[in-house]
């Protein structure tokens, strides 16, 4: 399977901006393909959020991953995750 024109089987490296523009790829399949099935977009936002905290703290420990987490709210005040919506 490829998404956004890169091989999941390359043995190349890549670089982490552009396995992170590949994840996000899959998640917004995963996304379009949950909400086809009538899955709530605010229960997908926090089974995402819950997915990617657990990942987290599996990773870095609960220590580092609630560091990070204290940082979320000035991140989203400062429109780090807005996606603008353009209106015709």
């Amino acid at each position: 399977m490829t998404i956004a024109g890169r091989s999941t089987h390359s043995r190349e490296p890549v670089p982490d901006h552009e396995q992170k523009r590949v994840a996000l790829g899959y998640l917004h399949e995963a996304w379009a393909e949950a909400r086809l099935d009538g899955i709530d977009g605010d229960c997908m936002a926090q089974a995402c959020l819950f997915a990617a905290l657990a990942e987290f703290v599996s990773t870095y420990g609960e220590e580092a991953a609630a560091t990070f987490a204290e940082g979320l709210g000035v991140r989203i005040r400062n429109g780090e995750f807005t996606v603008e919506q353009h209106r015709q």
